[in-house]
C-alpha cells in the first residue's frame, strides 16, 4: 500500500539534465566568468570595487585589512566563498597582472612565481584609477539591482570613466567558452575612442594606426602579424610575445644574455627551471650558468652566461624555442553585451564602451538638471518670502496649524507645496540682507548651469564632445608611455601611430636639443641669441636620430615624430625620456642613426669606445657591453684628428687623441680610457680648438639648495696632454669645505652658464691657472654653452 504522504513525481531525466545544465551554464557565464563589455569587470570584481567605495577606502584614506574587505563583499553582495573574492582582489592589486591596477595593496600580494599572503596579513584600499570606475554613482547614471538576498542593492554595471576592459584585459573560463583579452595602453585606447568620436565610420586600419597592438604590464616584445589583424577584426587570434634581451659582457671574457623584461605572466623562476631542464636534456647548448639578479630596486635582471665560442644569437633563438622566453598569447575577445556573451572585434568593443558612456553622461546630465531645477524652484520661493516677509509672518502667526499655514501660503502667494514647506522650515537668520544677495547670486548661477545642461542634452554631438574632453583628461592624468615593443614578422618595429613620414618631403631639417634636454625640429638653422645655446643636428625629415641612454642603448626616433617650431623654443616640448619611455636610465646624448660617422662614448668608470655608423635597422641598438655598476656619461662624433676628454668628480682631467682608440663593433666593451683609482668620471666629450673647461665644486655633504659651490673657467690648452689610460692632471683646486666636482663640461669660448631653471648665471672670467680654485656661484650650474 502506497504511503499517502509520499510525493513521487515522474520526470524526464534528459529534460531535467538539459535544463539544469543550461541554468548552471548561464549562472557561470553571466554571474562569474565573463566581464561586461561596458565596464570590463566580472561580477566579483565589480562588487569589490563598489563595496570598497561604499566603505570609504579612497586613495587618500588608510589601508584596511583585506579580510575585512572580503568579509564585507561576501556578506553583502557576493554569494560565494571568501577565496574567490580575495583572489580577485589580489589580481586587481598586482602591477604585473593589470596595466592599471585598481587596488592599492599593502603587504605581500604575490609575484609571478609565488602566491600572496593570506587575507589577514595584507591590507588594501582603492587605487586612484578605481575612483573613475565608481565616478558619479550617486547621480543615477546606472541601474541598480537587488543583491542575492534582496536586502541591499548593487549596480548592474559601473559608470567606468575609462575603458577598463581594453586597458586591463580579462581572462576567464566559463561553460563552453572562455575569454582572454590582452591589455592595452590607456593613451592609445583613448586615442582610438576619440578617433571614433570624430569619425564614426573609421575602419580597422585607421584605428590600428593609433591602437597598434597590446601593451603588457611587464613590457617585453610582441611579434604581431596576421594573428593580431584577425583578433582585432573578428575577436580571435594569436600573437607571440618575447622577452627583452640584450647581449652584455658579464665577466672576464664572458658574454651573457641579460633579460630585463619577460612575456606577460611569465616569472623568472619558471624561466630558470625551464632553462636548466633543457640544458640537462641536451636540448640547449652553450649555456654556462643562469643567475637571477632580480631585486626591488633594479627590477628584473636575469643573466644567462654563455660558454666561450657560442654565438649569442643562435643561443637566443634556441631559448625562444625551448623556454618561456617566447610565449603565444591567444586573444579571444568574449564579453557580455546586454547580458549575452559575444565575440567582439576591437571596433565593436570601442563602440560598446562609447555607447555606455553616452548613456552615463546623458543620465548624469539629466540628474544634475533635475537637481538644479529643484533647487532653483526653492530659491524662487525663498525670494518671494523675502520680498513679502511681513505678510508671510502674519499669515503664519494667524494660522492655527502648520498645515493651515502651508495651505494659506500656497493660496495667497501662489507657491507650490514644496516652496511653502521650505518657507515654513526657514530660519529667521536667513532673512538678512546678505542672505538675500546670496540667494540672488546662487539663482543666477543655477540658471546658467541649467541652460548649459539643457544645451548639452539637446545635442548628441555635444555629449560626444563632453565624453571626448573627459577621456582626454583621463589620458593626461593616468596615461603613461608604452611598455611593450611591437615588431612584425620581419623584425621591423611597428610604427605606433599614423606613418606620416611617407607623406612628407624628405627635406633638410635640424634637430635641436634645449639646455634642459627637450627636443624639437626646425626647417631653418637657429640663429638668434637663445637658439645659440642649442645643440643642433643637421638631418632630414625621413631620417632617424638615436637617443643614447646611460645603459649604453641607442633608441631610434623618427625625425618627423618630433614637434616642429619655427620661432625658437615653444612650451610643452617633449623630453627624450618621454618619447622613448625609458625608466631607471637617462638620455646622455643624441646622434644620427643613419650617418656613416664615427662616434666616441665614455663611461663613469673611465672606459672609452669608438664605433662607426650607420646603426642597424632596429628600434634599439646596444652600443657597448657595460661592466657592472658602470654607465655611459657622454657620446659625440669623433674623427681620428679629434681629442677626447674625461673629467672626474675628484677634479682630474685627461685629454688624449682619439686616434689612440681604434673603432670596435657594437657588442665590444671598449678599452681603458682613463685610470680612475677612486671616484668616477662625470663628463666625457670631444674637444674643439677653443674649448673652455667649466668645473663647479662644492661639498658632497651639503644639503640640496644650500651650497651652489665655486665655478672655474680655464682654456683646455692650459692642460698637458697624456696618453690613453693615464690618470690625468688636476683641473680644479678645492677650497675649504669642498671635496667634489658636481658639474663639469667643455664649452666654447665665452661660455654662458645656466642654472636649473635655464636662467643665465654670472660666470667668472677665464682663469689661466689650470689648478686654480673657483669663484662663488650665484646658483647651481646645470648647463654650459
Amino acid at each position: 500500500m502506497t504511503n499517502p504522504e509520499e510525493r513521487i513525481v515522474d520526470i524526464d531525466v534528459a529534460k531535467e539534465m538539459r535544463e539544469s545544465f543550461l541554468e548552471y551554464s548561464y549562472s557561470v557565464i553571466y554571474s562569474r566568468a565573463l566581464p561586461d563589455a561596458r565596464d570590463g569587470l566580472k561580477p566579483v570584481q565589480r562588487r569589490i570595487v563598489y563595496q570598497m567605495g561604499e566603505m570609504g577606502l579612497r586613495p587618500d584614506k588608510g589601508h584596511v585589512k583585506s579580510a575585512r574587505v572580503t568579509g564585507e563583499v561576501m556578506g553583502k553582495l557576493h554569494p560565494h566563498g571568501d577565496g574567490a573574492i580575495y583572489d580577485a582582489l589580489v589580481r586587481m592589486a598586482q602591477p604585473f597582472s593589470l596595466r592599471i591596477p585598481l587596488i592599492d595593496g599593502h603587504g605581500n600580494f604575490g609575484s609571478l612565481d609565488d602566491g600572496p599572503a593570506a587575507a589577514r596579513y595584507t591590507e588594501a584600499r582603492l587605487a586612484p584609477a578605481a575612483l573613475l570606475l565608481n565616478e558619479s554613482l550617486d547621480e543615477d547614471v546606472v541601474d541598480f539591482q537587488p543583491n542575492y538576498d534582496a536586502q541591499l542593492s548593487e549596480p548592474e554595471v559601473l559608470p567606468a570613466a575609462f575603458p577598463n576592459l581594453l586597458v586591463n584585459g580579462a581572462a576567464g573560463i566559463a561553460v563552453g567558452m572562455a575569454t582572454n583579452m590582452a591589455p592595452h595602453n590607456l593613451r592609445e585606447v583613448i586615442s582610438a575612442l576619440t578617433l571614433l568620436i570624430d569619425n564614426p565610420d573609421a575602419d580597422l586600419s585607421e584605428v590600428m594606426q593609433v591602437l597598434p597592438g597590446p601593451d603588457f604590464p611587464t613590457g617585453g616584445v610582441a611579434l604581431i602579424a596576421e594573428g593580431l589583424l584577425e583578433a582585432y577584426s573578428q575577436g580571435k587570434g594569436t600573437i607571440k610575445t618575447r622577452a627583452k634581451v640584450a647581449v652584455e659582457t658579464v665577466g672576464p671574457r664572458r658574454t651573457g644574455l641579460v633579460v630585463t623584461e619577460l612575456p606577460y605572466l611569465v616569472g623568472p623562476e619558471r624561466v630558470v627551471d625551464k632553462i636548466r631542464d633543457a640544458v640537462n636534456s641536451k636540448k640547449l647548448e652553450g649555456i654556462h650558468n643562469v643567475v637571477d639578479l632580480t631585486d626591488r630596486e633594479n627590477g628584473l635582471r636575469l643573466v644567462i652566461e654563455l660558454k666561450t665560442g657560442f654565438d649569442p644569437d643562435s643561443v637566443l633563438e634556441a631559448l625562444y624555442r625551448f623556454t618561456p622566453l617566447e610565449e603565444t598569447f591567444g586573444i579571444n575577445n568574449i564579453a557580455l553585451v546586454a547580458g549575452r556573451p559575444q565575440q567582439l572585434g576591437v571596433i565593436a568593443l570601442l563602440q560598446v564602451y562609447l555607447s555606455h558612456r553616452m548613456d552615463v553622461v546623458r543620465r548624469r546630465s539629466t540628474n544634475r538638471l533635475d537637481r538644479r531645477n529643484a533647487r532653483l524652484h526653492l530659491l524662487e520661493g525663498l525670494q518671494i518670502a523675502v520680498l513679502n516677509i511681513d505678510e508671510i509672518i502674519e499669515v503664519i502667526r494667524t494660522s492655527d496649524t502648520a498645515d493651515g499655514a502651508r495651505t494659506r501660503l500656497i493660496q495667497i502667494f501662489d507657491l507650490s507645496e514644496l516652496q511653502a514647506e521650505h518657507i515654513l522650515e526657514l530660519r529667521l537668520r536667513r532673512l538678512t540682507r546678505f542672505s538675500v544677495i546670496e540667494l540672488e547670486t546662487e539663482a543666477d548661477q543655477l540658471r546658467k548651469e541649467i541652460e548649459a545642461l539643457q544645451a548639452l542634452l539637446s545635442s548628441e554631438q555635444r555629449i560626444k564632445q563632453q565624453i571626448r574632453a573627459e577621456l582626454e583628461e583621463v589620458s593626461d592624468k593616468y596615461g603613461d608611455a608604452r611598455r611593450t615593443q611591437l615588431i612584425d614578422a620581419s623584425g621591423m618595429v611597428v610604427v605606433k601611430r599614423a606613418p606620416v613620414a611617407t607623406e612628407l618631403e624628405d627635406e633638410p631639417t635640424f634637430v635641436c636639443v634645449t639646455p634642459s634636454g627637450k627636443l624639437f625640429r626646425t626647417t631653418t638653422p637657429p640663429v638668434d641669441t637663445n637658439d645659440a645655446r642649442l645643440r643642433v643636428i643637421s638631418t632630414s625629415t625621413r631620417s632617424d636620430i638615436g637617443l643614447v641612454t646611460s645603459d649604453g642603448v641607442a633608441h631610434a626616433v623618427h625625425v618627423s615624430d618630433l614637434p616642429v617650431t619655427t620661432a625658437g623654443l615653444t612650451p610643452q616640448l617633449p623630453t627624450p625620456e618621454s618619447i622613448i619611455g625609458v625608466s631607471n636610465t637617462r638620455v646622455v646624448g643624441v646622434i644620427s642613426w643613419r650617418e656613416a660617422a664615427t662616434y666616441a662614448l665614455g663611461t663613469s668608470q673611465g672606459t672609452v669606445k669608438r664605433f662607426s655608423g650607420p646603426l642597424p635597422e632596429k628600434q634599439e641598438a646596444s652600443l657597448i657591453a657595460l661592466k657592472e655598476m658602470d654607465e655611459v656619461i657622454g657620446v659625440a662624433v669623433s674623427g681620428d684628428d679629434s681629442e677626447l676628454v674625461f673629467i672626474t668628480n675628484e677634479a682630474n682631467l685627461l685629454a688624449f687623441p682619439a686616434s689612440s682608440v681604434r673603432p670596435q663593433g657594437l657588442p665590444a666593451g671598449g678599452m681603458a680610457g682613463m685610470n680612475i683609482p677612486s671616484g668616477r668620471a662625470i663628463y666625457f666629450g670631444v674637444a674643439s680648438q677653443d674649448s673652455v673647461v667649466v668645473s663647479v665644486s662644492n661639498s658632497s655633504m651639503a644639503l640640496g639648495g644650500t651650497d651652489a659651490g665655486s665655478v672655474k673657467l680655464t682654456q683646455l690648452t692650459a692642460y698637458p696632454r697624456k696618453g690613453r689610460g693615464a690618470m690625468g692632471v688636476r683641473c680644479h683646486k678645492f677650497l675649504k669645505g669642498e671635496d667634489q666636482l658636481y658639474f663639469a663640461s667643455l664649452a666654447k669660448a665665452q661660455p654662458t652658464l645656466l642654472d636649473l631653471d635655464e636662467k643665465p648665471i654670472v660666470g667668472p672670467v677665464v682663469d689661466q691657472r689650470r689648478d686654480g680654485s673657483g669663484t662663488a656661484a650665484s646658483d647651481y650650474v646645470d648647463s654650459a654653452f
